[in-house]
């Protein structure tokens, strides 16, 4: 009779040979029967906790997940990694943890995936730094995987429009103004978040979901379909399933996603108007897979690709109305002309199998390639004597007449200062707002600013006055918001040299971030600052300033 080898497993490390008989011993003490202890061994890596409403739903997607390992022959193990709610670390000192848990997140996938040699793995995610950290895990451990997110959040509804938390950000600037009563903004704050998922527009978390999709790790619909659909459920079984033909076929992330994976994700982000934060997470993702991908590609993509689609927070869609109108694949579909077909996927499928059959169900949520929001994409990376390494902004969320703007500074030195000013009205029509010492270095951690954006934007003044910053923005930023500014001041960036009354000149059609000041001047200033003094320095936080590279780079570790 004849007989099939079995392929060898990493797993078989721990379970097979007469000396991992105390390992074996281990096994059965948690249930597992012989037939499973023989099986591949496939680690569930689960992001679940009860502080995100992303992530309350993922135990339910994970046993989903794990009854498509069995029903495939795997043997799965559920595994937890830590996440951090950016919504709820906003404002604080919590926002400083954010950035800096996605390399906790992807040191802990490792640890417990090597540890205990799992053969391949299903990656259960949502949101903002959790999704990057996870995929930087992916490609660094390079085994056979399948990622499977929770899915997006239902818009809620307010005063008969679609309303999400961004909604909720801007009207505490609506509250600052005059504009809206503080019973009113409590209705909204009841209203905003109706269900779990991932926040219900363009935002990072969504944006990054999506990203997954794209770069051919997740199954088609990862992206878009909503978190309270069953079609999540069933997507879930599907990738419990599909790691084990992925395994199977040996399949690895880094044949996956090279150069032009990352080319195909940062395409399909431009088209959607997606979040700048996506650049710095797929720099990152790129470094683990050792694939080549310069920051000023960002801005070859986006001259090649037009933007389609016009989503919260710069427009009035959500990724509920996305899903209805074809998802992600039929966004690819459209910009087809600009991607990579032939780059492997999950699925067993190139990228152009997979979006063959795609089509566009509502083109008032995905607009033609020849009929665009705008002939080139939403994403735009600056360069210039205040951003020589570059500087990132949403410009498919900045108003018209800021894409070219001249204006004095007005420099902060924290956050703090800046919002306090800000809910003060301490700023005038014109001005440049310059946040600095956030960047990762000086934050330390990056935060996010969305906070004194979102306050700008409830004010009515975002069509008046800029900001740039060396620390990030929210995915659900809009307004002339220029972030990720490299070097950072911490780091002796040219950021750090202006003063009260310079002027900053903004240009984005032509990808430019100066000022006024002659390169003589900015280093001689540069010069007469005082060392930079750490804002926290203990703990892990005090690590990981040590240990952080600049943005422009993706904000990883040094090697």
């Amino acid at each position: 009779m004849a007989t099939t080898t079995r392929p060898v497993l990493i797993s078989d490390k721990v379970k097979k040979g007469v000396e991992r008989a105390p390992q074996r011993s281990l096994l059965r003490a948690l249930g597992l029967t012989a037939k499973e202890i023989a099986q591949p061994f496939i680690g569930i890596v689960n992001s679940y906790n009860e502080i995100i409403p992303g992530h309350i739903h993922l135990r339910q997607i994970a046993e989903a997940a794990k009854a498509g390992v069995r029903g495939a022959g795997g043997t799965p193990f559920e595994v937890n990694v830590p996440g951090v709610d950016d919504g709820i670390a906003m404002g604080h000192i919590g926002m400083r943890y954010s950035l800096a848990s996605r390399e906790v997140i992807a040191d802990a996938v490792e640890c417990m995936a090597i540890a205990h040699a799992f053969d391949a793995l299903v990656f259960v995610t949502n949101c903002d730094k959790i999704v990057p950290g996870m995929l930087m895990a992916a490609l660094r451990l390079n085994l056979p995987c399948v990622f499977v997110s929770g899915g997006p959040m239902l818009a809620g509804h307010w005063q008969g429009r679609a309303v999400d938390l961004n909604t909720v950000f801007e009207a505490v600037g609506l509250v600052t103004k005059g504009d809206l009563s503080e019973e009113e903004l409590g209705r909204l704050e009841q209203v905003a978040c109706p269900t779990c998922g991932s926040c219900a527009g363009m935002f990072t978390a969504n944006t990054m979901n999506c990203a997954t999709e794209v770069l051919g790790l997740a199954l088609p619909g990862n992206g878009t379909i909503p978190a309270v659909d069953s079609a999540r459920i069933h997507l879930a079984k599907e990738a419990g399933a599909q790691v084990m033909d992925v395994l199977e076929r040996d399949l690895r992330p880094r044949q996956i996603v090279a150069s032009d994976g990352i080319w195909n994700a940062l395409a399909v982000d431009t088209a959607l108007g997606g979040s700048t934060n996506s650049i710095l997470h797929l720099l990152a993702i790129a470094h683990e897979a050792g694939a080549d991908f310069p920051l000023k590609m960002v801005n070859e993509i986006s001259a090649r690709t037009p933007q389609l689609c016009s989503l919260s927070p710069a427009g009035p869609h959500h990724l509920e109305d996305l899903h209805r109108a074809g998802g992600i694949a039929a966004v690819m579909k459209e910009i087809e002309s600009v991607l990579h077909t032939e780059v492997p996927t999950v699925t067993g499928r190139t990228v152009g199998e997979n979006i063959a059959a795609a089509e566009v169900r509502d083109r008032a949520v995905i607009l033609p390639f020849a009929e665009p929001h705008s002939p080139t994409g939403g994403l735009t990376v600056l360069f210039g004597s205040l951003a020589p390494e570059g500087a990132v902004v949403k410009s498919a969320a900045v108003a018209p007449q800021m894409m070219s703007h001249r204006g004095p500074a007005r420099c902060f030195d924290s956050e703090d200062e800046c919002v306090q000013a800000i809910m003060n009205q301490e700023f005038k029509e014109g001005d440049v707002l310059v946040l600095r010492y956030e960047g990762p270095r000086g934050g330390p951690g990056m935060p996010e600013m969305l906070s004194p954006t979102s306050m700008i934007s409830g004010m009515g003044v975002d069509d008046k006055v800029a900001l740039i910053t060396d620390g990030r923005f929210s995915g659900a930023t809009r307004g002339a918001a220029i972030g990720h500014v490299s070097p950072e001041a911490a780091a002796g960036g040219p950021i750090a040299a202006l003063q009260d009354g310079d002027e900053v000149i903004i240009d984005i059609a032509n990808q430019r971030l100066d000022t006024a000041l002659s390169q003589g001047e900015i280093e001689a200033r540069l010069a007469a600052l005082p060392d930079f003094q750490p804002k926290i320095d203990s703990g892990y936080l005090k690590r990981y300033a040590q240990s952080v590279t600049s943005a422009s780079r993706g904000a990883v570790f040094k090697d």
